[in-house]
Order: structure tokens, then sequence, then C-alpha cells
């Protein structure tokens, strides 16, 4: 038995690289998995179901309260409550690296919408159905930008520094609901989304060389802090951010 066994999970984000491994792990798990993008999420809802798992994808812009409200509601209807919500979707592999004198506002504006503005609306969405549920997990995935502020991606740094702060107040104004809110706060991650994008390149092997542990860090890196972070091990634990990256930042 799966310990997500009974559980019902909505990830934003998930229909390629971090969100979809997470999406899988979470099916294997046992957890009915509601996969959402605006991306098409066929194949990760197609690898759930191919290994016995329960899926459905649904195309939600987490910038949308009509489109997430929806979500709930088809969550609720299909699989009868909702217990665990992963804010995964963010801007970040679209991006090219540049001097934040050369970033605009309206990319600024778009990467703090979807980033930071998208993880407030997701999260208002879902508290309702959870509180139904009697409780749920809250993970939002942060970056460790945050904590030494890489240059070129600062409209990037503060969306993420801002999705930090967020779980932080979440977790004071949740935690008497039995919610739990945390964060994960990644290092560069050699996602599918990032394959073969030159603009990271420069980051790549220094990036490697400031770890603890010299290797690339993968989405798979993850899966053993988001299973802390949506299971009973951490429910006396919230408004956190677990960072994981090989040990670049000692915190």
């Amino acid at each position: 038995m799966g310990r997500l066994e009974g559980k019902t999970a909505v990830i934003t984000g998930a229909a390629r690289g971090i969100g979809a491994v997470m999406a899988k792990r979470m099916a294997e798990e046992g957890a009915n998995v509601v996969v959402t993008d605006v991306l098409d999420t066929a194949d990760t809802v197609a690898a759930i179901k191919g290994s016995g798992g329960s899926a459905t994808g649904l195309s939600v812009n987490i910038t949308s309260d009509d489109e997430l409200n929806a979500m709930v509601e088809a969550t609720e209807k299909e699989f009868g409550a909702l217990n665990i919500l992963v804010n995964n979707a963010s801007i970040f592999a679209a991006l090219e690296p540049k001097p934040f004198t050369q970033i605009d506002n309206d990319e600024f504006d778009k990467v703090m919408m979807v980033n930071a503005r998208g993880v407030h609306q997701a999260t208002k969405a879902v508290v309702p159905a959870m509180l139904r549920a009697g409780g749920g997990k809250i993970v939002n995935i942060a970056s460790g930008t945050f904590y030494y502020g890489p240059p070129g991606l600062s409209h990037y740094t503060a969306s993420k520094g801002a999705v930090i702060a967020l779980t932080r107040c979440f977790g004071r104004e949740l935690g008497d609901k039995n919610i739990q809110v945390n964060a994960i706060a990644p290092g560069l991650t050699e996602s599918e989304a990032l394959q073969g994008h030159t603009g990271f390149d420069p980051a790549r092997a220094p990036t490697v060389q400031s770890r603890s542990i010299k290797r690339e860090m993968v989405p798979e890196d993850l899966l053993g802090s988001l299973m802390y972070l949506i299971t009973p091990d951490s429910d006396f634990v919230t408004g956190q951010t677990l960072n994981v990256d090989g040990g670049k930042v000692n915190l």
C-alpha cells in the first residue's frame, strides 16, 4: 500500500519536467493525481495510467480564478476530495538570462504574475476544498536563487523570494486549520525544459563546482523532500523552506 493511498493531489505545471516527475511519484504512492498545465498533460497522464496509477489531466492557467475554481470543482467531483496541492508551475526555462537593466516592465510583471501571484491564487482556490476534507498539505516550489542572487535572473529570483514569503504567511494563517504549507527550494535542475538551453550554459559548471555533492541535479533529487512534506511525517512542520541543492547554499 502506497503512502498516499486514498489521497488526491493536484499539481500545477506538470505536463513535463519536474512537475511530471513529481506527479508520477505521487501516483506510484497511491494518490489520485490531477495533472494541470497550460501545456498538454496527455503524456504525463498516460504514463501514470500505463503504470497502473490514477490520474486525470486539466488545462489550467493559474492566473485565472475561474479556471482554478473549475479545477477544484472537477477534482472533488471525480475523486471526492482534494488533499494535496503542489504549486510547481512557473516561468523559468523560457527566460533568457540578462542584466536587470535590460528586463522590461512587461517581462518583469509576467514573471511575477505567474510565479508569485499564481501561487497565491492557486492556494486560495484549494483551501475551501481542503477544509471540507479536514486538512491538507501544500508544497510550493521556490528556488535556491533566493539565497545567493544570481546575475541575470533578478525577476525570477524576486518571484521565488515572494514564494518563500507566501509560504511563511500561509503557514501562519492555516496552521490551526490542519493545513501545512511548506516549500522546496531546488538548485539548478536539469529538467526536460532546461536541456539544450544554452542561455544557462555559463552557470552549469560553476554550479556543480559550488556544490558539496559535485554532480548535476535532476528532478528525481526532489522526490524525497516532496514525499516528506506531503505525508504525515511533516504534520508538525509548516511555513518552512527546504533547500535541496547538493550543498551549494549552507543555511
